[in-house]
C-alpha cells in the first residue's frame, strides 16, 4: 500500500492528518473555484486538469471522471466492529510518543482543539459532550454496574432469552418482535374426547393420497374381519411411507369398518329408524299385514336383546344401541363414561312412555332438566331459598294422607322434577277474561300444571333420560313387552328396532361400512392443489371412530381433517351426570382396541353437543362441537 500512488506514508499523529485535511480544502478551493472563490458554473472541472483535486491521504488507487475530482475509495481498515462500536474512543498521544485508547470529554477536547475539525464534526461532537457532560457520576455508575451485570442467555428450550444476572430488563425482551412466534406453541393434544353420538358420514381430507383405503385384496380383507372376531390388533410405525404397500394397515382398516347388526334387511337400510318414512316408501313389507311374522320377528328380536345385555353384563360387550321409530337407547358396560354401573340412555322421550316406565318400578332421573334447575338456583339463591322455606311451611301444614298427596304433586312440579313458575294451562281462561269466577280446585290445578310441564318436554333434549344400575335389567324387560317400540302404522308398521353393537352377539349380521376414496383439486390463492378425500357412510359407532382415526395418523403422516354427520337424536348421548361416580371395571376382554377403551372411560366432556369437525396437524388433534 506505501508503493501506491495518492497514500501518504506519514500517518503518524492525530494533528497531522488534521493539517492535512485542512490543507486539501483550501487547495480544492482554489483550483476548483473561480475568483470570487465559488465554482463558475460556466467552467467544469477536468479530471486531470489539477492533481489538487485528488485527496493525497486516500489509499488505493486514483478514480476519476470526466465529471469530477477524485473519490474516496472506502477504507479497507474498517470492520463491523469499529464502525458500529456505540462508543467512540479516541486515540491520543502521551509524552513517549505510544497511543491511548481514551473516551473523556477532557481527550475529546484536546483532541478537537488539535486537530481543528470543522463545522459539522464539532457540532456531532459538542452533542455528544454535551449528553455525556449531563449525566451525573452516580448514573455513569449505574449504568456501568448494569452493563457489567447483564449478559443474555437462551432457556431451555433456546426460544426465550433469560437474564443469568441483575434484575433490570432489557427493552428488547419487552417487545413482542424480540419473542419468536415459534416459542408460544399451541398445547399438543394426541386425544379428542369421546363422542358417543352415532354418525352418519365421515368426509376425511388430507394433502397425502387416501386411495389405500379402498378396494383392499381378498387377503387383506379376510385377515382384517379374522382380526375382528378374534379381538386381534396389528402394531403399525409411527409414520408410514408407502401406506399403499402396507399390508397391516389396510388390513385393520378393514376391521375397523366391521359392525353388527340385528334384523338385517339386505333391501331396506335399517339405520336410522327417527324420521326415515322416505327411506322406507315403495320397499316391500311383508310383515306389516301378517301378525304371525310379526310375532316371529319379535321373538328373535327378543332373542338378541336379551344376548347382548349379558354380554354387556359380563363385560363382554362394551355398548350398543337400540333405535326404534321414535326414540334411542345407548346401554354402556360399567367402568364406560365415568360410571361403576350399567347406564343407559333414552333419547327423546315422551310423557307417556316415561309414565309407563314409572308403572314398571323404573328409576330414572333427567340430567339436563337437573342441570338447568341448579344452574337457576345458583343463578337465584334468595328465590330458591324462599322456595326452601314455602317447601316445608307446606310439608307441616299437609297432615291428612290425600292433602299430603296433593302437597307432594304440588311441590314436585310434575313427576319428571322439571317445575316452572308461570302457569299457562289457564291461559285460555285469562283470554277470555273469565278466570276470577270461575272457582279451580286445587288438586286439578296441580294436576294440568304438572301435565303442562311434562308435556313442554317431549321430542326435545332436555328429555333424555338416564337409567342405571339393576334398573337397567328391568328397562330391557319393559323394551322387549313394551308395545310402543314397534310402530302401528306407517311405513315401519311391524318392524322391530335396530340394534347395533360393535362386537358379535346372537341372531347378529356382520356389516361393513361403505369407504369410497376421491382424488380432488382445490384452490388455494391463485394455485390448485390436490386433495384425497375419504368418505364413509354407515352407521358409525363411537369405538369406529376413534379406530379409523388412529389409523389415519401414521398413513398421513399427523396431517388429515375431518368433517363429521352426526344422527341428530344421538347428539345429547354426550350428557353427563352432575354426581358421576368414576369406574374402575376390567374391560380388557370387551374386544374393543384398548386405545378405544382408554378413551371412553372418562365421562362425556361435551355436554349435550357432539364432535362436527376434527383437524389433525402435526399429530395435534382440534376439534369444533
Amino acid at each position: 500500500m506505501s508503493q501506491q500512488a495518492g497514500y501518504s506514508p506519514s500517518f503518524k499523529r492525530p494533528a497531522e492528518i488534521m493539517r492535512m485535511r485542512r490543507k486539501r480544502a483550501r487547495s480544492d478551493a482554489g483550483a476548483c473555484s473561480g475568483p470570487s472563490g465559488r465554482d463558475s458554473a460556466g467552467s467544469p472541472r477536468q479530471s486531470g486538469s489539477s492533481p489538487a483535486c485528488v485527496r493525497p491521504f486516500s489509499p488505493g488507487p486514483l478514480f476519476s471522471s470526466g465529471g469530477g475530482g477524485g473519490t474516496k475509495r472506502r477504507n479497507p481498515f474498517a470492520n463491523i466492529e469499529n464502525t458500529h462500536s456505540p462508543r467512540k474512543k479516541f486515540l491520543i498521544y502521551n509524552d513517549d510518543g505510544e497511543a491511548e485508547a481514551s473516551d473523556s470529554p477532557k481527550a475529546i477536547r484536546c483532541a478537537e482543539r488539535e486537530a481543528g475539525e470543522d463545522v459539522s464534526t464539532k457540532r456531532v461532537c459538542q452533542g455528544v459532550l454535551s449528553f455525556r457532560e449531563s449525566l451525573t457520576e452516580a448514573e455513569k455508575q449505574q449504568q456501568r454496574e448494569i452493563s457489567s451485570k447483564k449478559r443474555l442467555t437462551f432457556s431451555e428450550d433456546d426460544s426465550l432469552f433469560e437474564e443469568e444476572e441483575g434484575d433490570v430488563k432489557s427493552t428488547l425482551l419487552k417487545s413482542p418482535q424480540a419473542i419468536a412466534p415459534a416459542s408460544i406453541a399451541p398445547p399438543v393434544c394426541t386425544e379428542y374426547p369421546a363422542d358417543w353420538s352415532l354418525k352418519t358420514r365421515l368426509l376425511f381430507t388430507s394433502p397425502l393420497s387416501l386411495s389405500w383405503a379402498e378396494q383392499p385384496k381378498a387377503q387383506e380383507e379376510a385377515l382384517g374381519l379374522s382380526q375382528h372376531c378374534r379381538a386381534q390388533f396389528s402394531t403399525l410405525p409411527h409414520s408410514l411411507q408407502d401406506p399403499k404397500s402396507c399390508s397391516e394397515l389396510r388390513s385393520a382398516f378393514q376391521q375397523s369398518l366391521v359392525y353388527w347388526q340385528h334384523p338385517s334387511l339386505p333391501w331396506i337400510s335399517l339405520f336410522p329408524r327417527i324420521n326415515a318414512e322416505r327411506s322406507f316408501a315403495g320397499k316391500s313389507t311383508p310383515w306389516a299385514q301378517d301378525t304371525s311374522l310379526q310375532q316371529s320377528l319379535m321373538r328373535e328380536w327378543s332373542v338378541s336383546l336379551s344376548s347382548l345385555y349379558s354380554l354387556l353384563k359380563a363385560r363382554l360387550c362394551p355398548y350398543f344401541y337400540i333405535c326404534s321409530y321414535q326414540f334411542t337407547v345407548l346401554f354402556r358396560a360399567a367402568g364406560l363414561g365415568g360410571s361403576a354401573a350399567i347406564t343407559a340412555l333414552i333419547s327423546p322421550t315422551t310423557r307417556g312412555l316415561r309414565e309407563a316406565m314409572k308403572a314398571e318400578g323404573i328409576e330414572f332421573s333427567l340430567p339436563l332438566v337437573e342441570e338447568m334447575r341448579k344452574s337457576k338456583d345458583h343463578q337465584n339463591p334468595a328465590e330458591h331459598q324462599g322456595k326452601e322455606e314455602e317447601h316445608d311451611k307446606i310439608s307441616e301444614d299437609c297432615s291428612e294422607p290425600k292433602k299430603a298427596a296433593d302437597c307432594r304433586a304440588g311441590d314436585d312440579g310434575g313427576e319428571d322434577g322439571y317445575n316452572e313458575d308461570e302457569d299457562s294451562s289457564f291461559s285460555w281462561l285469562v283470554e277470555m277474561g273469565v278466570q276470577d269466577k270461575i272457582k279451580k280446585p286445587d288438586s286439578i290445578s296441580i294436576q294440568l300444571r304438572k301435565e303442562g310441564h311434562t308435556v313442554s318436554l317431549d321430542h326435545k333434549p332436555e328429555s333424555v333420560v338416564c337409567v342405571e344400575g339393576p334398573d337397567t335389567f328391568t328397562l330391557i324387560n319393559f323394551l322387549i313387552n313394551c308395545k310402543s317400540v314397534v310402530a302401528a302404522a306407517g311405513s315401519q308398521a311391524g318392524l322391530p328396532p335396530t340394534l347395533l353393537a360393535p362386537m358379535a352377539f346372537r341372531g347378529a349380521t356382520m356389516h361393513t361400512l361403505k369407504a369410497r376414496s376421491v382424488n380432488v383439486k382445490s384452490q388455494v390463492g391463485s394455485t390448485y392443489q390436490n386433495i384425497s378425500s375419504l368418505e364413509i357412510t354407515g352407521p358409525i359407532l363411537p369405538s369406529s371412530l376413534h379406530t379409523i382415526t388412529t389409523l389415519l395418523r401414521p398413513s398421513q403422516k399427523g396431517n388429515f381433517s375431518a368433517t363429521l354427520y352426526t344422527h341428530a337424536p344421538t347428539a345429547v348421548m354426550n350428557t353427563a351426570k352432575q354426581q358421576c361416580t368414576g369406574g374402575s371395571a376390567d374391560l380388557s376382554g370387551c374386544g374393543l382396541h384398548p386405545a378405544s377403551v382408554q378413551q371412553l372411560q372418562p365421562p362425556p366432556s361435551l355436554g349435550s353437543t357432539a364432535l362436527t369437525h376434527l383437524n389433525m396437524n402435526n399429530y395435534s388433534y382440534t376439534w369444533k362441537n
